[in-house]
């Protein structure tokens, strides 16, 4: 099966003269089911209906390329926030995008879905549209907005759209599409789960609901406002569940932004037919003259065989998007999509990945999950695991054995995100020692973000104990194969809660562990977050407790820095940062020190420290 078309001309040989859906995206044209365009536009192709897609527009001549769609505009930023895909967490212009041809940042807007919605306005005025996708599922009530500084209001209201799709797709855009073709209006559309409808104050009628406290309250920056915040954002992290998830409702002057129950997840069954959809696994053949799209590297050998994550990490926004809830694939229905990887042409033996957003989940967390839903008051796995989960990697060990086993693959990795606390829980070791022995690649990444355990506790994430067990069975099962692997912990500084003393004890840590982190994350504010939340307000919304939060440029250089300790150029900032907290202990040669200090010379007879005078010269 081609690709969609992108151009008028790639329509009119279809023998079309117009298409019922036009989706207009920030990335570019990927016809792989890891981007979220190619998804939603094959399973509208399956269910009958012609789709063209506008793929990054930047002048009226693009939003016209097809002419006006028989039934709606779909609009999504692409598969990551567009101020995410421009912005460093220090504000700075990122000046790649993997999802643009060539790898060049720029084209798409910031607040793409915004600009593009508005665009499509001015043109067509009252066509039917609809927004999705990741920034607009995690932006769907008013949040607060790194990049501006302040809380904005819900992204269906700043883009004029009808209607918002949030979480994972496909359920939704097939009864949108069945309803509009039957001729219902969009804005009649207002009983569909897992979307988001605003109508005008004056004419909404009062239901069954929970309430969180409105804009107009959320939105000021004031004590007061930031507790109304965190009460928002405790109601709709509490209600985003697909089970006993309640209608959700959150006022914007005159307007009411009402938020459906969460659509359930797709069954096994419906998965495996969403996966077995003809994706060209591959970029639109016209990218290939500026260099192709970078983000189709990491994935085109990759396998998804699951959806939803119980782990739920504070500072991420899978659990929010996807749901709690696990959605696996069949063995079949991964094994069929093995063996077409194997039969490309440029295939080398290597399945570079079979993930999700955790990779070792393949069932709910526990018996109670699928007919009660998540708990709304705790988590599964952290501050410690809950007693009802059930911890089993037998399943997905039986799929991997039956993916090593066929023709032409050599190897089959795991890249993306081990859970090692549900890992390490397991008392048959036959999947760790599995993992051990067919499926790192070098290196395992994981992600223990920290060691303090108020820092922990704050990100959602199990002590630091439970690493430590995890690391050391990894080592001693790594040695005993006769292997040379390593585990590269993902580390992150900065994050609410974590005070100065606490990113020392991270970096005393890491110099006893023998540990030389060369990337340090700093905390991203991103849209719909716990974390992000309390990066606001100062306070849990979980357990409404004040936090501390690390803001300033300086403090926020002096964490990170003091993770990589090590490095010469960090030196002076160590020592500033340990200066301050008092810690004069840790400033000299002994084994226990993290920095020695600055040479010393004579000035009129008296030593001071030789600090880095050099400056750049200025052009005159």
């Amino acid at each position: 099966m081609p690709f969609l078309p992108i151009t008028k001309k790639e329509m009119t040989e279809r023998g079309w003269t117009s298409a019922d859906f036009i989706i207009v995206t920030g990335d570019a044209y990927v016809d792989h089911p890891s981007f979220g365009t190619a998804i939603i536009s094959r399973v509208l192709e399956a269910a009958g209906y012609k789709v063209c897609i506008i793929s990054q527009p930047r002048c009226e001549e693009d939003y016209k390329r097809f002419g006006k769609p028989n039934l709606a505009f779909l609009v999504n930023s692409g598969n990551i926030d567009s101020m995410v895909a421009h912005y460093t967490a220090a504000k700075k212009r990122r000046s790649d995008d993997a999802y643009t041809p060539g790898g060049k940042s720029g084209a798409r807007p910031d607040r793409a879905v915004i600009v593009y919605c508005k665009a499509i306005r001015k043109i067509y005025g009252d066509v039917p549209i609809a927004i999705g996708g990741i920034e607009a599922s995690l932006r769907r009530f008013a949040h607060y907005d790194y990049w501006d500084d302040k809380v904005r209001p819900s992204i269906l209201l700043d883009s004029t759209a009808d209607l918002l799709m949030f979480g994972m797709g496909e359920k939704h855009i097939v009864e949108i599409a069945k309803r509009l073709e039957n001729g219902e209006n969009i804005s009649s559309l207002t009983d569909i789960k897992g979307t988001c409808y605003a109508v005008k104050t004056k004419d909404y009628k009062p239901m069954s609901v929970k309430e969180c406290p409105s804009f107009d309250a959320v939105s000021v920056p004031d004590e007061k406002g930031m507790i109304k915040y965190a009460e928002a954002t405790k109601i709709q992290q509490a209600e985003h569940d697909s089970v006993r998830g309640k209608i959700v409702i959150q006022r914007h002057g005159e307007y009411i932004v009402v938020q459906n129950p969460p659509m359930p997840p797709l069954s096994t069954e419906e998965m495996d037919s969403v996966y077995s959809l003809p994706f060209m696994r591959d970029y639109h053949p016209s990218y290939k003259a500026v260099g192709g799209v970078p983000g189709i590297e990491e994935v085109k050998f990759s396998i998804i065989h699951n959806r939803g994550c119980f782990g739920a990490c504070n500072f991420c926004s899978l659990a929010y998007h996807q749901g709690r809830t696990i959605s696996c694939r069949s063995h079949e229905s991964v094994i069929d999509e093995a063996k077409k990887i194997t039969e490309m042409d440029d295939f080398k033996g290597y399945i570079h990945d079979v993930g999700g957003p955790t990779a070792n989940f393949r069932a709910p967390s526990c018996k109670g999950q699928d007919k009660n839903g998540a708990c709304a008051d705790k988590k599964c796995l952290a501050p410690t695991m809950c007693p009802a989960v059930q911890v089993d990697h037998s399943d997905y060990l039986e799929l991997l054995r039956k993916l090593r086993a066929l023709p032409k693959v050599k190897k089959v990795f795991i890249r993306s995100g081990i859970r090692f606390d549900y890992l390490i829980a397991d008392k048959d070791e036959s999947f760790f020692k599995e993992l051990v022995a067919h499926h790192v690649s070098g290196q395992l990444k994981v992600a223990p973000e920290h060691c303090s355990a108020n820092v922990l506790k704050r990100m959602g994430k199990p002590p630091i104990d439970v690493y430590n067990r995890f690391k050391k069975r990894f080592y001693e099962l790594t040695q005993g194969m006769g292997k040379k692997q390593f585990l590269v912990p993902y580390l992150m500084s900065s994050h609410p809660g974590s005070t100065v003393n606490d990113a020392i004890e991270l970096a005393r840590f890491l110099k006893r562990e023998g540990m030389h982190p060369e990337q340090v994350q700093d905390f991203y504010p991103t849209p719909g977050t716990v974390s992000t939340c309390m990066f606001y307000t100062g306070i849990d919304p979980i357990t409404m407790e004040k936090v501390y939060v690390p803001k300033t440029p300086a403090e926020k250089a002096e964490q990170r820095a003091l993770l990589q300790y090590f490095k010469p150029e960090n030196r002076e900032i160590v020592i500033r940062a340990l200066k301050k907290a008092g810690r004069h202990d840790l400033i000299g040669t002994g084994k226990n020190c993290l920095v020695a200090p600055l040479p010393q010379k004579n000035i009129g007879g008296k030593k001071v420290p030789q600090r880095n005078t050099k400056r750049k010269s200025k052009r005159r």
